[in-house]
């Protein structure tokens, strides 16, 4: 079975860092891994995704500079630090990779801007 957790979450001021985690399991770890994000009433959007490699990462123009993705194939993790967090960074935060078109979602990680 499938599964993505997310991790790491929370309340931050302005300024703070916070770093995601997202561990898979039920799956080879071998694919493109991508954090997305949602904020309310607003449409999920891809924030980055790193290659199969972790040797290619894309960002979106708003994170660019500030967020960093990784990944740990031995540990089966992908993560997000996050830093010089702004209030329009505050959404939850998913992991997700597609496979043959299917797209796979973690539960999502709750992630509070504010001061």
């Amino acid at each position: 079975q499938v599964q993505l957790v997310e991790s790491g979450g929370g309340l931050v001021q302005p300024g703070g860092s916070l770093r995601l985690s997202c561990v898979g399991s039920g799956f080879s770890f071998d694919y493109r891994m991508s954090w997305y994000r949602q904020a309310p009433g607003k449409e999920r959007e891809l924030v980055a995704d790193i290659d199969r490699t972790g040797g290619s990462t894309k960002y979106a123009d708003s994170v660019k500079g500030r967020f960093t993705i990784s990944r740990d194939d031995a540990k089966n993790t992908v993560w997000l630090q996050m830093n010089s967090l702004k209030p329009e960074d505050t959404a939850v935060y998913y992991c997700n990779f597609r496979e043959f078109g299917y797209d796979y979602w973690g539960q999502g990680t709750q992630v509070t801007v504010s001061s």
